[in-house]
C-alpha cells in the first residue's frame, strides 16, 4: 500500500499541534483540532489499556501528563481519560475518539507503542485494537512503529494500511535498556524487506545515516522527527520527504 500523498505534502504536527502545556495539551483533542484548523498532519501515540482500549497517550507511565502513579498497561481507559492531561480540561482520547473528530480531513501518522521496553516481540492486541479502529476510517492514515515486530503483524493483519519504521541511532545514552545487539538490528535495518515497509520515519540529527540513504534508493519515502525551527526545516528538507515538527509553525 503506497503512502498516501498528503503525508508528502503537509507538515505533520508532532502529537498534535499542542503548546506544551495546559492550554493545548499533547496528544489532545484539542491539539489535533488545531492541526486540522492549520492544514497540518497529525501524528500521535497509541498504546494499549489494561482493558484492551487503544488509547492516545506517549509516556509508559502516568506521572508526567496526568500526576499519577502506574502505567498505562495496567490502567483501564476509563480512570485514564477521568485525569486530566497537564492539568488541562480534558482527560486522553481513545484513538475513535481522534478519529471521529479528524474526519479524514488531515492525515493521522500513527505511532504503535512498544509497552515491553524492549522493542522486540508483540502480543499483537494493541495492532488489533488499531485495526478495529481504522475498518470504517475513510481519511488517509499510516501506522509506524520502533519496534519491527509489531509492523509485521500490522502487515499480516492489515496489509491495505501503510506502515512504517521509526528509525535513529539508538545510541547508549537513551536506549542501554534494550540489548546491544538488539540496537545493531533496528539501526541497521535489515527487516524493512520482511516487514513490507512503505517509509521510514528517522530522526533528524541522524539524516545522514546509511540507512536512510539506502531506502531512498529503493524509492522509500523519508519522514524525520523532530522538527524544532525553521532553520532545522530548511535542513531537513534537503534530504527528508516531509517533517514531523513542534513548537513552531512551519510554512506548508
Amino acid at each position: 500500500m503506497m503512502l498516501d500523498p498528503a503525508f508528502l505534502s503537509q507538515s505533520i504536527a508532532h502529537r498534535g499541534l499542542h503548546t506544551g502545556s495546559r492550554t493545548r495539551p499533547e496528544n489532545s483533542l484539542s491539539a489535533f483540532d488545531a492541526a486540522v484548523m492549520f492544514g497540518f498532519g497529525i501524528e500521535l501515540d497509541v498504546q494499549l489499556t489494561a482493558d484492551d482500549q487503544a488509547i492516545v497517550f506517549h509516556d509508559y507511565d502516568l506521572q508526567r501528563l496526568l500526576s499519577q502513579p502506574g502505567t498505562v498497561q495496567t490502567t483501564p481507559a476509563a480512570q485514564i481519560q477521568n485525569a486530566r492531561i497537564l492539568g488541562a480540561n480534558e482527560g486522553p482520547p481513545l484513538l475513535g475518539q481522534v478519529l471521529s473528530s479528524v474526519g479524514g480531513r488531515v492525515p493521522i501518522l500513527i505511532e504503535l507503542k512498544d509497552q515491553s521496553g524492549t522493542h522486540t516481540g508483540t502480543n499483537g492486541k494493541l495492532e488489533a485494537a488499531v485495526v478495529k479502529e481504522l475498518a470504517q476510517y475513510k481519511g488517509p492514515v499510516a501506522v509506524m512503529s520502533f519496534n519491527p515486530d509489531q509492523i509485521i503483524v500490522m502487515r499480516r493483519i492489515a496489509p491495505d494500511v501503510p506502515r512504517g519504521i521509526v528509525s535513529g541511532p539508538f545510541a547508549d545514552d537513551k536506549w542501554g535498556m534494550i540489548p546491544t545487539d538488539r540496537r545493531n538490528y533496528l539501526r541497521e535495518g535489515a527487516f524493512i524487506d520482511e516487514a513490507g515497509i512503505d517509509f521510514i520515519s528517522h530522526k533528524f540529527s541522524d539524516l545522514t545515516a546509511d540507512l536512510v540513504a539506502r531506502e531512498k534508493s529503493k524509492g522509500r519515502k523519508t519522514l524525520t522527527w523532530t522538527i524544532r525551527s525553521e532553520q532545522d526545516e530548511i535542513t531537513a528538507r534537503q534530504i527528508a520527504d516531509n517533517i514531523t515538527f513542534e513548537n513552531y509553525l512551519p510554512s506548508s
